[in-house]
């Protein structure tokens, strides 16, 4: 699978004393965009069977967002092991998109996400199948040669 986009607005609440979208939005909309991807492509069974921890995230903070900013969270997981998996997101201005131009799109934030699955009964950490780490792990041949630029930055 390729990268998930989850479209977000800027409202009052995610901006802070400074004018501009407080870190926590970006932190939190990492996390909303893990979730939306999960959602959107794993099957009813396994989200049934599955939670998702955080064990680590590492975010750069590039340019300030604003009030009413239309952005995307686009995410995709790299390298997945039985029991940690690597997700990369970039927070990106929406209107900047031109994929007949191929322009770049300013880029507010990039994070890296370590998660790892959790039997949602058991509570514990639980090795998932090679069909769901397939189904969302990118191989060498699947990154773009910009996400993998995008990739050795973090």
């Amino acid at each position: 699978m390729g990268a998930f986009e989850l479209s977000i607005t800027v409202t009052g609440s995610d901006i802070d004393q400074l004018g501009h979208l407080n870190n926590v939005a970006y932190l939190r909309w990492v996390q909303e965009a893990a979730k939306a991807h999960w959602m959107a492509a794993a099957s009813a069974d396994e989200q049934a069977k599955l939670l998702w921890v955080v064990l680590r995230h590492e975010i750069d903070y590039l340019k300030p967002a604003f009030l009413s900013d239309q952005v995307i969270a686009r995410t995709w997981v790299g390298q997945a092991t039985r029991l940690r998996f690597e997700r990369f997101t970039e927070i990106l201005r929406a209107g900047d998109q031109s994929p007949q131009q191929n322009t770049d799109q300013t880029v507010f934030a990039r994070a890296k996400t370590i998660w790892c699955p959790i039997d949602a009964h058991r509570k514990r950490p639980v090795a998932v199948s090679e069909e769901v780490r397939g189904l969302f792990s990118v191989t060498g041949e699947q990154v773009t040669g910009e996400q993998a630029s995008r990739l050795a930055d973090l």
